[in-house]
């Protein structure tokens, strides 16, 4: 399995992830592309996300030569966001490492560029179709039945039709902006001593 984990690589230089993205290409990429395609897991939080993307690992349609697809600009606010947020699994998609999640899921996040932007309407739509958009921001307010686009600070970035993360059709490989991550033990939920964790009150499961 390859990980690519949240930080500042290179201190974001030139823009979160690019320099991450530029090494994959000019040293790895014949070595990331076979580990791809024999469909070993492969994992990017946050600025792992940002390289993903920037590297065309991420979302891996089909391109028109090596332009980038999409992007990870920097949030709609102009600051960085550090909450937690709630996110939505989408039961249709192919993705692997979301395979079976229902419910929905509270995390963090912590970044600065995780507005996600794919290149034109034409991506956005394949992405959809091919239900790769593995996660998307939400609140657990809204019924199943009744999702509906959010606004700040449910989605914290802006980014388009409220992407969390999203898979390659294949479904190996994911990309994230939250930090699933930070959330391991029942004392790291803003809310534990509440009683509360994994955005369910412990004791309901």
């Amino acid at each position: 399995m390859l990980v690519l984990p949240g930080g500042f690589s290179y201190g974001d230089a030139l823009g979160a992830g690019r320099l991450v993205a530029l090494d994959l290409n000019v040293y790895f990429a014949d070595e990331v592309r076979a580990f791809v395609e024999s469909g070993k897991l492969v994992l990017g939080i946050c600025n792992g996300f940002q390289a993903l993307v920037k590297a065309g690992i991420l979302p891996g349609l089909e391109a028109d030569g090596a332009m980038q697809q999409a992007t990870l600009a920097r949030n709609a606010r102009g600051r960085f966001e550090c909450r937690w947020v709630t996110l939505i699994p989408n039961p249709a998609s192919p993705c692997l490492f979301t395979r079976g999640l229902s419910e929905p899921i509270y995390c963090p996040v912590a970044h600065g560029e995780g507005n996600f932007i794919p290149r034109d309407a034409a991506v956005l739509a394949m992405l959809q179709a091919r239900g790769q958009i593995a996660l998307t921001y939400g609140n657990q307010t809204v019924s199943d039945s009744d999702r509906a686009p959010v606004t700040y600070p449910d989605n914290p970035n802006g980014s388009v039709a409220d992407i969390a993360g999203i898979c390659n059709p294949r479904g190996n490989v994911l990309g994230l902006m939250p930090h699933p991550e930070n959330h391991i033990y029942p004392w790291q939920h803003p809310r534990w001593t509440r009683g509360e964790r994994g955005g369910i009150r412990a004791g309901a499961v």
